[in-house]
C-alpha cells in the first residue's frame, strides 16, 4: 500500500519513518499524478500557511512557503475528488481545516503557548476526546499527548468536526469529517514518545490505514 507524503524530503523523515514502520510505503511528492497513484495522502507538519489563504493579513504567521502551501492545498483538493483517506499532523490538519474553508488562530495567547509552543522541545500535555469519536475508540475519554506550535484552528471547515481538546485552553487537539475519511490531529503522533506519554501514537496511523478498506472503487 502506498502513502503520499505531500511535502519535501528534506522535511518529512519522521514521516517516512512513521509509515515504513507500519509496513507501508511511503511516497513523499508534491506531484498530483504520483499522489492520484497512491493509496492515502498524509499532510505533514511544517510551517504557518500563508494567510492570505484563509483570508487574513499576517498577525504574527512565520516559516511561511507559499508555494508549498499550494501545492499541499491542491493535494488535498484532489484526494477530496477521489475520495482518498486523509491524515493531517500539524500543520497538515491545518491545512484540511484552510482547504474546507475553515480559519486559523494566527497567534496561541502567551499561556496557552507555554503549553503548545515547539520553542526547546515537544511539549507534553493531558487532552480530552469526544465519545463515539475515531479518537475514543483509540484512547478512550483522556490522553496525554505532545504539542509543537504557536497556531491552532479557529473556526472549523465545511463537514469538520472537533474531537479532541487542550482542558486548559479549548485548543482543538483533533478532527474528522463527517462523512468523508479525513481526520486531523494538531500533535505528532510520528514521534510521540510512548514512555513519556503513555500514548502510542502507532493507532493513528493503523486507524487511518483501515479508512483505506472503506474507500469507494
Amino acid at each position: 500500500m502506498k502513502i503520499a507524503i505531500a511535502g519535501k524530503p528534506s522535511d518529512t523523515p519522521n514521516y517516512v519513518r512513521y509509515v515504513t514502520a507500519g509496513n507501508l510505503s511511503p511516497v513523499v511528492t508534491l506531484d498530483m499524478k504520483e499522489i492520484s497513484a497512491c493509496d492515502a495522502l498524509l499532510l505533514p507538519g511544517g510551517g504557518d500557511i500563508t494567510p492570505a489563504f484563509f483570508g487574513e493579513k499576517n498577525h504574527g504567521s512565520r516559516g511561511i512557503d507559499t508555494n508549498l502551501d499550494i501545492l499541499q492545498l491542491q493535494a488535498f483538493d484532489l484526494a477530496l475528488k477521489k475520495k482518498m483517506p486523509v491524515l493531517g499532523i500539524c500543520k497538515g490538519m491545518q491545512i484540511i481545516n484552510v482547504g474546507l474553508g475553515g480559519g486559523i488562530i494566527q497567534n496561541l495567547p502567551p499561556s496557552s503557548c507555554g503549553r503548545h509552543s515547539y520553542d526547546r522541545g515537544d511539549k507534553y500535555h493531558s487532552s480530552i476526546i469526544i465519545p463515539d469519536s475515531w479518537l475514543y475508540t483509540l484512547y478512550g475519554a483522556w490522553t496525554v499527548i505532545n504539542s509543537a506550535h504557536h497556531q491552532a484552528l479557529g473556526k472549523t471547515g465545511h463537514g469538520l468536526r472537533a474531537v479532541q481538546s487542550c482542558p486548559a485552553d479549548g485548543c482543538i487537539e483533533a478532527i474528522a469529517h463527517e462523512t468523508l475519511p479525513i481526520i486531523g490531529v494538531q500533535w505528532h503522533p510520528e514521534r510521540i514518545s510512548q514512555s513519556l506519554s503513555g500514548t502510542d501514537g502507532r493507532k493513528v496511523l493503523d486507524y487511518f490505514i483501515s479508512l483505506t478498506g472503506s474507500r469507494p472503487s
